[in-house]
């Protein structure tokens, strides 16, 4: 482990000697910032901003906070230029920058000073009296906790803080009418060792960082020497194993936590859903009963010890209760992202196993009916190190889903991956532990299994919280949906579309929606067009391929009620388009009406039968039909006859831009014994003829000049395979699953019978089956 000073100093040889505390705080200079766009370093920017500075920034992405800041003043540019160097009096730069930006080449080329984030937030400390709230867990809404309650208490204070703290208004800023500055010591970096402060608050110190240090005992050789350079009051957490030997023999300590021998006592604590009630003894003398505004034992144990700062800082512990009263959550720390009866989704920057299980203590004690987890690990070598310990961390948790590392500019390691973290909970007994390699799709993977009374939590440093997001803003879609369709109508997000297809491969619908009448399907057509939403019907899901990206929007299955109905009126039979053609022609039989036998060969309902022009032992569907009931792009009723429809081979453009409700079938009255005949005679033209495993049916409409089976099987193609897609070796022209096989394993397969065809025949294959969705 390289020491923080000692870096710095290998950036800077050639550099001028700077007094930075007056540098930065005294005078006015021109200052550039690399990795602007960091919570670290968009705080610091701002202090420079308000300091006087004329600040300027680079980093590879903007942000709402690197917007923010350019409303400020700050020169934003996406790109690290050299020139941005020579245009500085001082660079400084992040732990996460590389020693070869070219921003520090140029400055080093030029003698300029640069100087690591820590180093200049340790000089602008030095101008006030400085407080640092270090640990490795609860750090950010402990200083914001701290700087809250010392405002609040007339104290003016100046603050830095990790994350976006809305009760603050932002991360950092500068009160020049205060002499307190309250920081977040970061120790990830060891540039703790920098910082001077008057009083520091140390809440915990275990293992961690293991990138950077070696083992625990480097971590706490970091945390005594700021606790040597602390001029005044340590404040340290007493039920912490690693912290007591390390202040407890120090000359003017006050420890704080639930033990007896505590300076400042936290007792009696009430965990409620979002907030905590609990007691406070200073030195055995109660001061008061406290409402803390945020859930969790592990924030009322912290907020003791600001408690313990801000009494010893003088302020009167009526308004430290109101303050605390009044607290709100850093950004990314234990935060709503929706709230329903039906669902709560919260939101945790927890990543280290320790703040995992206090997470999802606090979320259990919500009271929800389960607590579903996505989780992103954090650094490969915090995964290596630690993984022993996350397979205990998520016991809390009903469901986990795990997607993988964000590596936070690390390289991976090989065997290392949020598998590896999924077998360890699997060894300590949890069983509903998953891994999802593909990131966008954790949030599918956790809503399709969502249940009324669902708590959903994202835990993670990365950018986990962007899935959750996602969740929450479907979620909204989701329950308007939900009204639309009513009791008797299901709404499902993230619906895997292999579960509804006969080739039972396709990803997720977006939004599944199960309307049960004309009246709910009418209206779901009019909120799609109006929230610019796609809208697709999908029936019984034969001569359908979905993609394995799924479908964006809205999926209607109008399936039960009104659109499984099958009413016999003489010789004509009407049935909604959820019914299935083989249910219609068994109805028919009922009946004693014929003609209709041919739809028992089909695996599809009314509804796709119509759009396609379905057939079977040379009838289709037209041949058949009456009448149609649709429904127009406005959601509004139609009825057209047969002669005022225009109707093509395996087409039907009505249905292009339309939606069918029910059609109404013309058969003949027939003798049961010649119906029965038919009927076996296409069962036994099916069985003979058609592959028994999982298919579409056709997958190719017949070129003029041969059927396209037959094409196929000439072309010594039957039985060929991409992955576990097959042609079958029944029917040249069926391509079946075995087992397992994507949507992308059939569109390849398809393109290579096509290229055949077309190489060695020079025959265009047109694909019957219908191809939807996205890759």
């Amino acid at each position: 482990m390289k020491l923080a000073s000692e870096k710095s100093a290998a950036l800077s040889d050639r550099a001028p000697v700077l007094d930075l505390p007056r540098f930065l705080t005294r005078e006015h200079h021109r200052i550039h910032l690399v990795g602007v766009a960091g919570s670290g370093m968009s705080g610091l920017a701002a202090l420079l901003i308000e300091l006087g500075h004329v600040v300027s920034g680079s980093d590879k992405v903007s942000t709402m906070e690197t917007d923010r800041l350019q409303r400020l003043g700050l020169r934003f540019d996406e790109q690290h230029r050299p020139e941005h160097a020579a245009a500085a009096e001082l660079v400084v730069f992040s732990s996460a920058i590389k020693t070869d930006n070219p921003i520090l080449l140029e400055a080093r080329d030029l003698g300029k000073a640069a100087v690591r984030r820590a180093e200049a937030l340790a000089a602008v400390m030095r101008a006030k009296r400085g407080v640092v709230v270090a640990g490795m867990h609860g750090k950010t809404t402990t200083s914001a906790m701290t700087a809250h309650v010392l405002r609040e208490g007339g104290l003016h204070p100046s603050h830095y803080v990790g994350a976006e703290i809305p009760i603050l208004s932002t991360n950092a800023h500068w009160d020049a009418r205060g002499e307190w500055f309250v920081a977040e010591g970061d120790e990830s970096d060891g540039t703790l060792e920098l910082f001077h402060p008057e009083h520091a608050l140390i809440l915990n110190i275990e293992e961690e960082h293991l990138d950077f240090y070696a083992d625990l005992a480097a971590i706490e050789k970091i945390f005594a020497r700021l606790i040597e350079q602390t001029a005044g009051t340590v404040f340290y957490n007493i039920d912490d194993a690693s912290t007591v030997p390390l202040c407890a023999t120090r000359k003017n300590t006050i420890s704080f936590g639930f033990a007896d021998t505590a300076d400042y006592r936290g007792t009696e604590v009430d965990l409620q859903a979002f907030s905590s009630n609990f007691c406070v003894y200073s030195h055995g003398k109660k001061l008061g009963e406290v409402v803390l505004n945020v859930p969790g034992r592990h924030n009322v144990h912290n907020a003791i010890g600001v408690v313990a700062l801000a009494t010893e800082l003088g302020i009167a512990f009526d308004k430290i209760e109101k303050s605390l009263r009044r607290f709100e959550h850093a950004r990314r720390r234990f935060e709503i992202k929706y709230a329903s009866q039906r669902f709560l989704l919260v939101d945790d920057y927890a990543h280290h196993p320790t703040e995992i299980r206090a997470t999802l203590k606090t979320a259990r004690a919500v009271g929800r009916k389960r607590v579903l987890t996505m989780f992103q690990p954090h650094r490969y070598s915090r995964t290596k190190a630690l993984h022993n310990e996350f397979g205990s961390a998520f016991d809390d948790a009903d469901r986990v889903v795990v997607t993988d590392v964000y590596p936070a500019n690390e390289p991976p390691i090989p065997g290392v991956s949020g598998q590896t973290i999924v077998d360890e909970i699997a060894k300590h007994g949890h069983r509903a532990a998953s891994y999802q390699p593909r990131f966008e799709r954790v949030h599918c993977d956790i809503g399709n299994a969502l249940d009324v009374g669902d708590l959903v939590l994202s835990l993670g440093a990365g950018n986990i919280h962007e899935e959750l997001s996602i969740l929450a803003a479907d979620l909204v879609i989701a329950e308007q949906l939900r009204a639309i369709v009513g009791e008797t109508g299901e709404v499902r997000l993230y619906e895997p579309l292999s579960k509804h297809t006969t080739l039972r491969v396709g990803g997720p619908a977006q939004f599944w929606v199960e309307p049960q009448t004309d009246k709910a399907f009418a209206g779901l057509i009019r909120f799609c067009r109006d929230e610019h939403l796609p809208l697709f019907v999908m029936g019984r899901g034969s001569n359908l391929l979905v993609r394995d990206g799924g479908i964006r929007g809205v999926v209607v299955h109008p399936f039960g009620g009104e659109f499984d109905k099958i009413e016999v009126n003489g010789s004509e039979i009407t049935a909604g388009v959820g019914a299935k053609l083989r249910e219609v022609a068994y109805a028919a039989r009922a009946a004693n009406l014929g003609g209709l036998e041919w739809m028992e060969g089909i695996p599809g309902a009314v509804g796709g039968g119509l759009r396609m022009n379905a057939g079977a032992m040379g009838a289709q569907t037209f041949e058949n039909v009456v009448r149609i009931r649709y429904l127009d792009s406005e959601g509004n009723p139609h009825v057209k006859n047969r002669d005022e429809l225009e109707v093509f081979y395996r087409r039907f453009p009505l249905l292009e831009k339309n939606f069918a409700i029910s059609a109404t079938f013309r058969a003949q009255p027939s003798e049961r014994a010649k119906i029965d005949s038919r009927l076996r005679e296409s069962q036994e033209k099916r069985r003979t003829t058609q592959p028994i495993a999982k298919s579409a049916g056709c997958i190719f409409k017949n070129p003029d000049s041969i059927p396209a089976g037959k094409l196929v099987d000439e072309l010594g193609l039957k039985n060929s395979r991409v992955g576990n897609a097959r042609v079958s070796e029944v029917h040249g022209n069926f391509i079946v699953n075995d087992g397992g096989a994507t949507a992308a394993d059939m569109l390849q397969l398809i393109e290579n019978i096509k290229s055949v065809a077309r190489a060695k025949r020079g025959i265009e294959l047109e694909t019957e089956v219908e191809i939807v969705g996205d890759d």
